[in-house]
């Protein structure tokens, strides 16, 4: 297996460049006493460059999400009593993914049973790029319905190890060449992306591998997770094909994370903290020679 070494970086933008350039991410993710994992996902998205980032939230959420999040556009959408994405919002998220050039899906999607069929739906039809994280690798474990999905070499899937083992039935080993093994053979056959995190993140598309070097336990915290999701969605709109888009998430997310460990200390660090040093790592991977 080849082993990837550069890191990718975001393309240089014309003097005549517009938001619809950089193109458009739709989210779906939060639910009720989840709301946070879907800002973060959409902030950290714009963040990185996307043109466009639209939310679809449970309808009760939207004032919510329209509070905490200016840059983002709200789409509220039909709910279970619980809070969350209920069955009936299939149509009009089906509206959102033509408009969109990008899906990023599960972050605080909960996993009450009618939403997390709603998502098997959406990722079983689903024509665009799209990252799958937290909710929506449940969702995919549920019924092992991933047995039966090939992505097209259009996907990113984000578990970290336990998410991992629900999603393959496979313990994906302790060392660095054990999780590479593990992530590549799921990746190989499915068409997908296979981003395991933990320490040393390894970016595999079953021919090609990376090992991230950038990081720390700091990012041990939670809606870390939230925030690579939407940074590698962002990535994704802006052209770079899947495995670049999961390296350069891994490699950027690391890297806000050690620049927040240097501002705030290793105990300290929250993740809105990687969200406020995202613009300095995007810089500096941009200067990286």
């Amino acid at each position: 297996m080849k082993t990837v070494r550069a890191i990718p970086k975001l393309s240089t933008r014309p003097r005549e460049a517009h938001k619809n350039d950089f193109g458009h991410v739709v989210v779906l993710a939060g639910s009720r006493g989840m709301t946070g994992a879907a800002a973060l996902t959409c902030q950290a998205a714009l963040r990185v460059g996307a043109g466009l980032v639209t939310l679809g939230i449970p309808k009760s959420l939207n004032g919510i999400l329209e509070a905490k999040l200016t840059e983002t556009m709200t789409r509220p959408l039909p709910e279970t009593a619980e809070g969350a994405l209920a069955a009936s919002a299939f149509l009009p998220i089906q509206q959102l993914l033509i408009e969109g050039d990008v899906l990023a899906i599960g972050p605080g999607l909960s996993q009450q049973p009618q939403t997390a069929a709603l998502a098997r739906k959406v990722l079983a039809r689903c024509e665009i790029p799209c990252v799958v994280d937290a909710d929506g690798l449940n969702a995919l474990a549920a019924m092992r319905m991933v047995r039966r999905v090939q992505f097209g070499g259009r996907a990113v899937l984000t578990p970290h190890p336990g998410e991992f083992e629900r999603l393959t039935g496979v313990r994906p080993g302790r060392t660095t060449t054990e999780r590479i093994a593990a992530a590549a053979a799921f990746a190989g056959k499915h068409g997908a992306v296979m981003l395991l995190k933990g320490h040393r993140t390894v970016v595999t598309d079953g021919k090609r591998c990376y090992e991230n070097k950038t990081g720390n336990p700091g990012m041990a915290t939670a809606g870390c997770g939230d925030v690579l999701a939407g940074i590698i969605a962002g990535a994704l709109a802006q052209g770079m094909d899947a495995m670049d888009a999961a390296i350069f998430g891994a490699h950027v997310h690391g890297l806000a994370g050690d620049l927040a460990r240097q501002a705030v200390g290793e105990h300290s660090v929250i993740a809105s903290d990687l969200l406020e040093a995202l613009p300095t790592a995007v810089v500096k991977n941009q200067k990286r020679k």
